[in-house]
């Protein structure tokens, strides 16, 4: 019997952190290089079109998007290409990176405004962008949206759940017009009838001036949701928005829903105007070791230490773990030197102090995990069927069902690292399921 999808006010009631949300964005001045490596997005990796002793200006292509599930990647300097390195992800899969060294000028290509007349023309413009998924999925925009036929929802994802983050928060309080630019282009182009943005109880300030939003864009309306851990996962927020389940393995397509992360949407709805790809990225600077928490306009490929830097790193302590991402579902960085990429939406530093991790004691088998799981799991259950290797057994618990979002891990009473054991057999089973 397969496991039911439960609502999304259950989840974690994690603390929301939300220190930087009243900041104004900085722009961060250039960096001393960018490095962009040739996958910053799900799917087929870039080809570098750009070589050792190139120069190039903001905006020149410098990876060719292969596949239908890719995304181009753009020079956000002019500059000189110092080289094309071998360059390991977070996955450790190892891909090309172009390093590019600035020349200061930010002499810039010449940026033309799409003509879309139809909708193959509007994702033709959509993938020209560069655009990826900016909540942190960073699954190709273009891919998505041409995946998604016969919807007749848009959602835009404004939750922003996620602990300590509040780059999109910026967004919504900074960039009004292009959110309503991106939504009405795609309620056009794709056909689509109506529009629902999704936005937590905790955001007045992003609540007041969505609402302002939608009267002036047809057919749109703003829902308030309670501030639950994890409200933003894409198939908790179709079902708190519209009522509907997604099927176990499907998409939001299946009924009728495409979703989009609010930014996301934003920044479509500025490259529609400009012709401007994707070459910078908000980031939410926190961490107990950031002296000036804020959120900063990078511009992608710059290395993460020189953000760090500009947001007064403290160098008395050294940094023991770098998030790439909030605490929940935030990934360690294995360099400082490793660079922002289109998928970075945060950047926490933390000392020893508070990454150490609590002393783990025994499963005292109370439920508090399946309680706080929002997709209806039972993680104790898991661990058990993964530590006896049980394949059929993780099958039929839908482990393949795990966001990893981290809540049962977080409500824990004996600190074990249950979302760890979670990505293991959801793993262990995905690769099982192969032979």
């Amino acid at each position: 019997m397969l496991k039911k999808l439960k609502r999304a006010a259950l989840g974690a009631k994690v603390p929301h952190e939300k220190t930087t949300a009243d900041q104004a964005t900085v722009r961060m001045p250039l960096p001393s290089k960018i490095v962009l490596p040739m996958q910053q997005h799900i799917g087929a990796a870039c080809t570098p079109v750009v070589k050792k002793g190139d120069t190039v200006q903001v905006g020149s292509l410098v990876g060719q998007a292969e596949g239908a599930v890719s995304a181009p990647i753009y020079s956000g300097v002019s500059g000189t290409v110092s080289g094309v390195e071998r360059y390991t992800l977070m996955n450790g899969t190892r891909v090309p990176a172009v390093v590019i060294i600035p020349d200061g000028q930010q002499t810039q290509v010449e940026f033309t405004a799409p003509v879309v007349q139809s909708r193959e023309d509007f994702i033709q413009a959509v993938r020209n962008s560069g655009l990826v998924g900016l909540g942190g999925a960073g699954f190709p925009t273009a891919a998505k949206l041409e995946s998604a036929k016969n919807v007749n929802t848009l959602l835009v994802n404004a939750a922003e759940c996620e602990p300590y983050l509040t780059s999109d928060t910026r967004e919504i309080l900074e960039h009004g017009d292009t959110i309503c630019a991106g939504i009405q282009a795609v309620m056009k182009h794709m056909g689509i009838s109506r529009c629902i943005i999704g936005v937590e109880d905790n955001k007045p300030a992003c609540i007041q001036v969505l609402k302002q939003l939608a009267t002036r864009c047809s057919n749109t309306s703003v829902k308030v949701l309670p501030s639950r851990y994890p409200q933003g996962a894409e198939k908790i927020l179709v079902e708190s928005l519209t009522g509907l389940e997604v099927p176990q393995g499907g998409l939001p397509a299946d009924v009728g829903v495409v979703v989009m992360n609010v930014t996301t949407i934003s920044v479509l709805g500025g490259y529609l105007q400009t012709g401007k790809p994707l070459m910078t990225k908000r980031v939410t600077v926190a961490g107990d070791l950031v002296q000036k928490p804020q959120n900063v306009e990078v511009i992608v490929g710059t290395p993460a230490i020189e953000v760090l830097q500009f947001c007064g790193l403290d160098t008395q302590q050294p940094v023991a773990k770098l998030l790439s991402g909030g605490p929940m579902m935030g990934v360690a960085m294995a360099s400082l030197e490793a660079p922002v990429i289109k998928q970075t939406n945060g950047l926490l530093a933390l000392s020893e102090k508070a990454a150490n991790k609590p002393d783990m004691g025994p499963c005292i088998r109370c439920g508090r995990c399946i309680e706080a799981c929002p997709m209806g799991l039972t993680p104790v259950s898991i661990a058990g069927a993964f530590n006896s290797k049980n394949t059929q057994l993780l099958k039929e618990l839908r482990v393949d069902l795990c966001m990893v979002c981290g809540s049962c891990s977080y409500v824990c009473p004996a600190k074990r690292p249950v979302t760890q054991v979670m990505s293991l057999a959801k793993q262990f089973a995905q690769k099982e399921g192969q032979h």
